[in-house]
């Protein structure tokens, strides 16, 4: 049995990490994004390895008290193993020891797994975001934590 690692994201982890933003994303970002994110002093990114591969990620951006999720994703062939809460439960772990007292983050209006995901950590849907995905024009919704 192989053993899942959590750890925060470095420079390195970004050919990695592309591979699955490209698996799990209709427009995923950019390398130049990441190494961006990497140099940003608000930012947290965590990778998922297993046997020396990263298997998903997450991110969140701490400004002040809040928390802002930026990506959430794990590989096609590794979903429905509750890895996803592993990542969301790491971020809202370290946001909290940071002093963030709330969280959020927008979401596909289509996305329902990943909203009865956050669901499970307490965020509810506040609001919508009109045509927020260039790619298809769909609406996100904009869920909140209110209490971490």
């Amino acid at each position: 049995m192989t053993v899942m690692m959590v750890r925060r994201m470095n420079t390195l982890d970004i050919d990695g990490v592309l591979a699955v933003e490209q698996q799990s994303f209709t427009t995923p970002w950019s390398r130049e994004g990441f190494v961006n994110e990497m140099n940003n002093e608000l930012s947290y990114y965590l990778v998922m390895v297993e046997a020396g591969k990263i298997i998903g990620y997450a991110g969140m951006w701490l400004i002040v008290d809040e928390a802002h999720v930026t990506n959430v994703a794990v590989l096609p062939a590794y979903r429905g193993k509750k890895l996803g809460e592993k990542l969301m439960s790491a971020l809202l772990e370290h946001a909290k020891n940071r002093g963030a007292v709330r969280m959020t983050l927008e979401v596909r209006a289509s996305n329902t797994v990943a909203q009865g995901l956050y669901s499970k950590f307490g965020f509810t849907s506040q609001g919508r975001r009109r045509n927020y995905y260039t790619d298809t024009k769909e609406d996100a919704l904009i869920m909140w934590c209110e209490k971490l």
